[in-house]
């Protein structure tokens, strides 16, 4: 039996300040490159390639120009890799990075906050405990925009105050997207085979583009949510996030499952399938597309690369459909009520539920009330750059017809009025737009400045439809996404129409430089320094 060194002591140590969740990753990262567990005697691939990406961690996301993708190092990592390897299981000791409001049983759960940076609950959400059976490793947790960006309406993308600010690996000075920020930049740096998100809006998606890989926001109810951070129990959901469709198809299906405490996912295990199956040969031959215009936005460059894309489309024998479409009035306000009723109510049911934290029981937040007096308690790092009008909203919102009206409307639009209708109306199988518009420059004191003409996300997250972006190309050397959506469970369907295109693409992909972005290097013809 393999005995690996645990985190307990260390995570009952952590230190209320920013800095404690980089002195956690190199203290842990040092047990685990020096090796404190009894390895096999003989080397394995996946011990190998886990102790390459520990390195690679250490040379590329700590320091001063770091991408401080990385919140925590699991110190088993080497051991579960080899022991999973030799277990010959389906994953085969394949490393994944951690979304830091999922728990794992080895590493604390912070949600990036400091209210939480003692929450060790030493408990595996069913997700997690799914993907360890398959024999994959969780080989850390990543930074997130705090409370997975719903605390403030002027936040940055990429910033907690536990993790700090997640750079961007095209362009260090440039910005992730979020939630799932440090999960996004990690896969695109190397630093495990995958990771894992959480999407309520767009948080698995935008940071996918934006980073240059594959992002999957499954239906919602494929992937337990039991254990995991909420938000809103009607759009909440984790999904795989990777360097290739293939990859994140493999991930999806370890994860997937029932859970008798998540209702929503009473079908998942019919649903639930080796999603990888039919991917290597997957045809778009004859598959009608709907091809949403006016979501391309208002980037002439964007709809150059989208132009590409679209005829890579058709070279593969799709039928594109162009649609002219405007979003519903009402379906985002709507949902933003959902998320704020479902907040305080979902927030406090997991906050009742974790053991106290490191500092005892009275520093135990246990409902989206403390939270809040916790960061007005602790201002000075916890709401130095933005506030959190998005909690105090929140915790005012607790009419329970209101809510209702609410929900339904917002579900009624997503699906009935734009998702299913479109794909019905104009007899197509997936609607297609770009995802994103290339990353914007990280400003801590404004806020985020993305483009809101551009996609197609928000119907496909509040319906909880299945949501795949894949790598379509860069502007200026910044990566670009197409997304493709489908209809409720038509999971592997997506998935298949992204394997083939990703074939079929002919457009460059950005590699990361790790570096601040350089304009020289689109600088018109004739141009001189």
């Amino acid at each position: 039996m393999k005995a690996c060194i645990s985190l307990a002591a260390l995570a009952l140590a952590l230190a209320e300040t920013p800095a404690f969740a980089q002195d956690r990753q190199s203290y842990s990262a040092k047990m685990a490159l020096e090796g404190n567990c009894p390895l096999p005697a003989v080397s394995v691939p996946a011990e190998r390639d886990a102790r390459q990406q520990l390195e690679r961690i250490e040379s590329l996301d700590q320091g001063e120009d770091g991408l401080n993708a990385v919140i925590s190092i699991n110190p088993e990592a080497l051991c579960d890799a080899a022991y999973a390897a030799i277990a010959r299981l389906p994953l085969d000791g394949r490393t994944v990075l951690v979304k830091d409001n999922i728990e794992t049983r080895d590493l604390p759960t912070t949600a990036g906050s400091l209210a939480l940076a003692g929450n060790m609950t030493r408990r595996d959400a069913p997700l997690i405990a799914n993907l360890r059976e398959a024999g994959g490793v969780v080989l850390g947790k990543t930074n997130l925009s705090e409370w997975a960006n719903i605390r403030d309406f002027n936040s940055s993308s990429g910033w907690s105050a536990v993790g700090g600010l997640t750079r961007n690996p095209h362009a260090i000075d440039r910005n992730t997207c979020g939630s799932s920020s440090g999960s996004g930049a990690a896969v695109a740096a190397g630093f495990a085979w995958a990771a894992i998100g959480t999407e309520t809006n767009g948080s698995i998606t935008c940071p996918a583009s934006i980073n240059g890989v594959v992002g999957f926001k499954p239906t919602v109810g494929m992937v337990s949510r039991t254990h995991v951070v909420p938000i809103s129990s009607t759009q909440d959901t984790a999904g795989p996030m990777a360097m290739s469709v293939h990859d994140a198809a493999l991930l999806l299906g370890a994860m997937a499952g029932s859970d008798p405490a998540d209702p929503a996912t009473a079908q998942a295990d019919s649903h639930k399938r080796d999603f990888t199956e039919g991917l290597e040969n997957a045809s778009l031959e004859g598959v009608k597309i709907g091809v949403m215009r006016r979501q391309v936005g208002d980037r002439a460059d964007l709809a150059e690369v989208f132009e590409t894309a679209l005829a890579d489309l058709q070279s593969a024998g799709a039928e594109l459909v162009d649609i002219g479409f405007a979003m519903p009035e009402g379906m985002g306000e709507a949902s933003f009520a959902v998320l704020l009723f479902e907040l305080r109510e979902e927030m406090g049911k997991y906050l009742r539920s974790i053991p106290p934290v490191a500092q005892g029981e009275e520093a135990t937040p246990r409902s989206l009330a403390d939270l809040i007096a916790f960061n007005e308690a602790n201002a000075e790092t916890e709401m130095r750059w933005f506030g959190q009008d998005i909690f105090e909203m929140a915790e005012g919102t607790t009419d329970q017809a209101i809510y209702a009206k609410a929900k339904e409307k917002a579900l009624f639009l997503a699906r009935d009025t734009v998702i299913d209708r479109l794909l019905a109306e104009n007899d197509v199988q997936f609607l297609v737009a770009p995802t994103r518009g290339p990353a914007w420059t990280t400003d801590l004191v404004n806020g985020d400045n993305y483009n809101s003409s551009i996609g197609i996300g928000s119907p496909a997250a509040i319906g909880g439809y299945p949501h795949l972006t894949v790598p379509m190309g860069g502007i200026e050397d910044l990566p670009v996404g197409l997304s493709i959506i489908g209809g409720k469970w038509q999971d592997w369907e997506v998935l298949k129409a992204g394997a083939a295109y990703e074939r079929a693409r002919t457009a460059a992909i950005p590699t990361p430089d790790f570096k601040p972005w350089n304009p020289q290097a689109g600088m018109p013809s004739g141009a001189t320094d």
